[in-house]
Parts: structure tokens; sequence; C-alpha cells
């Protein structure tokens, strides 16, 4: 296991896809540094020396942000658009699909498990109404 960038990267993986493991890099951009960088996509990551190492950081740090200064550059978009109250901002606040998508039938991720709201018949009512009596009770004796 080498230690690379503050994470541990597993040796019998390519270092193309080993590099995917870091956030902000994906496999288009690890080609592209790898290809800026001349090392070979298929070597392993326990063959890579420590030179080329030092090169890979190197063409990382100077043209891309990725692990903590991402995440925190993206959480401050984030409360900008919710400062100057933006739609997109709105639909950050409420937690809420902001690129368009549709919420009638779909986003279940976004907006979590579905709860049934409707009309009740009284006996389902008053069933209802007792177990949550039984429950705040049981409650209250722990």
């Amino acid at each position: 296991m080498v230690r690379f960038l503050g994470l541990v990267l597993p040796d019998n993986s390519r270092i193309e896809y080993a590099l995917t493991l870091i956030y902000g890099i994906g496999f288009p951009l690890a080609k592209k540094i790898l290809a800026q960088t001349k090392i070979d996509p298929q070597k392993r990551v326990k063959e890579v020396t420590e030179e080329e190492y030092k090169k890979i950081t190197a063409a990382i740090e100077k043209n891309h942000l990725i692990e903590g200064e991402l995440r925190e550059e993206i959480s401050e978009n984030i409360k900008r658009l919710k400062d100057i109250g933006s739609y997109r901002g709105l639909r950050h606040l409420r937690a809420l699909p902001v690129r368009g998508q549709r919420t009638k039938s779909n986003a279940r991720t976004k907006r979590g498990k579905r709860k049934t709201v409707g009309a009740l018949r009284k006996e389902a009512w008053a069933k209802l109404e007792q177990n949550k009596n039984t429950a705040a009770a049981a409650k209250k004796t722990n």
C-alpha cells in the first residue's frame, strides 16, 4: 500500500485507476495527468517510482484542485448561491433537485422516503392515534 496525497492506494491496481480514488480526479483527468508526466498508465502502483510520484504530485498541485480544497470551494459556491437568494440557492436550502429535474414522480434520493398524505377512515385514524399514545407512554417510562 502506497500513501499518496494523503490517501492509501492499493498496490495491485493500475496507476490510471488508482488516481481516480482521489476526490476530484476521474478517468479522463487521470489519463491526461499521466500523459503530461509521460508515465505508462498500465503500470501498477507498486511499480511506480518515487520520482514518478513526485512528477504526478507536481502536475496535480499545479493545475487542479483536489480533496479538501475542492470540497471547500464547492461548499463556498453553494453558500454563495444561498446567500444571494438565487433559485438554485433556494433549491439547495429546501433539499430539492437543483438542475431542473422533475419532483412529482422522482427525486426520491434528494427528498427522502415517501410520506403518504391522504384521508383516513375513522377506524384507521383511531388506530394511528392509539399507536402514537402508546409509543409516547413507552418513551416516558424509559
